[in-house]
């Protein structure tokens, strides 16, 4: 798979991103929650699967703001709601994606 290359405000907010989820106890919570939350998405537009996206982004929620807890900061998207896209791409990047920083930029 060819790496998504970032521009220099997208790799800022990586950047910020990671410093604001430094703890390991977080770290376990996003990678469990953030995928509950974002399978929950499209899940959810159907009438069928409905019933059970609502439990995975009610327990998907639940583990973020435990995991921010532990961690001791507010949830890094109530300063910038980007990061919500940036804590799916975090993830991604935890389980394999490569983000590289463009340069001259």
């Amino acid at each position: 798979m060819f790496p998504i290359k970032l521009n220099q405000e997208w790799t800022g907010l990586m950047e910020q991103y990671q410093q604001d989820h430094q703890d390991p106890r977080n770290q376990f919570c996003h990678k469990i929650g953030i995928p509950l939350i974002a399978g929950s998405l499209p899940l959810g537009a159907t009438i069928i699967g409905l019933p059970l996206a609502v439990p995975m982004f009610t327990v998907g929620w639940g583990f973020q703001f435990v995991g921010h807890y532990f961690e001791g900061k507010k949830p890094s998207f109530v300063e910038d709601r980007r990061q919500l896209l940036v804590g799916v791409m975090w993830w991604t990047k935890k389980v394999g994606l490569k983000l590289v920083k463009t340069a001259n930029e």
